[in-house]
């Protein structure tokens, strides 16, 4: 029956008209998720509350790869895609919805510019995608999978988990499928509720072989999801949602690659160090502001970008200097990755620690409509935990 609703609601290889297929006008799903509908006037107090929860900081302009562009994320991650398809001839994008621009338009005018053969439509079969991405990536093309939704990833769990990440240990490195990247819009973005607002690294960080990398804003997009695509082993490749229009930078035209598993320092402090991924790390640098200049208190901002393998060396020195760790994401926080950091840190830092470490995520609840700003882990409460840790 979910499946029956999504083939109605997503329109893909469907002979019924579908609004934006095929006129050159935007296919309206994706903009449902990021847009107001037209004919509103004001976003809803749902849609407001939860916009005010973050405020994008851009990255200074990358100027050693050359030419920049304004940008928004989901044009960088096109950007990437055009970069690809334009050097290396075995590289193909599929996915649902991606001959047409996809439902973000992450995809757009690559069919046009490529040919059907190398940007195509895919059944509505994730485990499909993922299975074909596997083979196709075997045979030695570069396979670029698109999983419309992170939501909609678990039914391809066991192709990822038991069959990508295992196949070059159980053949002995005879064979491989590290050519294969697996994109997929992440997180929440305001109105996503149960099915479209979820965070899933957690479930892949179990699993040896695979790589997870989600990155902050445009300009680490284009470069992380240009360096999954190179990197040889297969990767997970998450895209915050909510910032596909939020995050606009300058982004180098041309390819350039940001190396995997390098966790990045953006402010340096001495009090604390702060650490999240994705739309979590402009909460966290809005909340080390407000610690500043409310407590006097001097944070330290981390950026884990690499989830599998993570780079345990930059937060463990960092923890190692401040003394306090606090760790947020948005999925919740029974199992989620804050849990394996906090483990890991308290192992190698224990004797530096001058407070617990603090875990400010998701509530074990399935992910809320319009409770979802009370849900998700906004400035106040991790600025609430700061305050806690500081008076222990």
């Amino acid at each position: 029956m979910a499946a029956a609703a999504r083939f109605f609601i997503r329109g893909s290889n469907s002979k019924l008209p579908v609004p934006g297929v095929g006129t050159g006008s935007r296919n309206s799903l994706g903009a449902a998720f990021l847009k107001p509908v037209p004919n509103c006037s004001s976003r809803s107090k749902t849609q407001r509350r939860h916009a005010a929860h973050f405020s994008f900081q851009p990255d200074p302009v990358p100027t050693q790869y050359g030419p920049t562009q304004k940008m928004n994320l989901f044009q960088s991650v096109t950007s990437a895609l055009d970069n690809t398809l334009a050097s290396d001839p075995t590289a193909v994008i599929f996915g649902e919805d991606v001959a047409f621009g996809g439902v973000f338009r992450c995809t757009v005018g690559l069919r046009d510019k490529y040919g059907k053969d190398r940007v195509f439509n895919t059944p509505l079969c994730e485990q499909g995608i993922v299975g074909f991405g596997i083979g196709a990536a075997t045979a030695g093309a570069t396979a670029i999978a698109e999983i419309q939704f992170a939501d909609y990833i678990y039914p391809a769990f066991d192709q990822i988990v038991n069959e990508a990440a295992k196949y070059r240990y159980r053949s002995g490195n005879l064979y491989d499928c590290g050519n294969l990247t697996i994109r997929s819009p992440w997180g929440c973005v305001g109105h996503g509720s149960l099915y479209h607002s979820q965070s899933p690294e957690a479930f892949f960080a179990h699993c040896p072989g695979i790589k997870i990398v989600i990155p902050r804003g445009p300009v680490q997009a284009k470069g992380l999801l240009l360096s999954c695509i190179a990197d040889k082993n297969p990767c997970i490749f998450f895209e915050p949602k909510i910032l596909y229009r939020a995050a606009v930078e300058q982004v180098p035209v041309e390819a350039y690659t940001i190396p995997l598993s390098q966790a990045e320092v953006l402010e340096e402090g001495s009090d604390i160090t702060l650490i999240a991924w994705g739309t979590q790390i402009h909460v966290l640098r809005e909340v080390a502001s407000m610690a500043q200049e409310k407590l006097g208190v001097s944070c330290e901002v981390i950026d884990l970008k690499t989830i599998l393998p993570w780079d345990v060396e930059t937060v463990c020195k960092s923890v190692v200097k401040t003394g306090r760790l606090l760790i947020s994401h948005e999925a919740p926080v029974t199992g989620g990755f804050a849990a394996e950091i906090s483990s890991t840190v308290q192992e190698e830092c224990f004797l530096n620690l001058e407070a617990p470490i603090s875990r400010v995520c998701g509530y074990d609840t399935p992910f809320p409509h319009i409770f979802e700003p009370f849900y998700i882990p906004d400035k106040w409460k991790c600025f609430d935990a700061i305050k806690r840790m500081i008076n222990y």
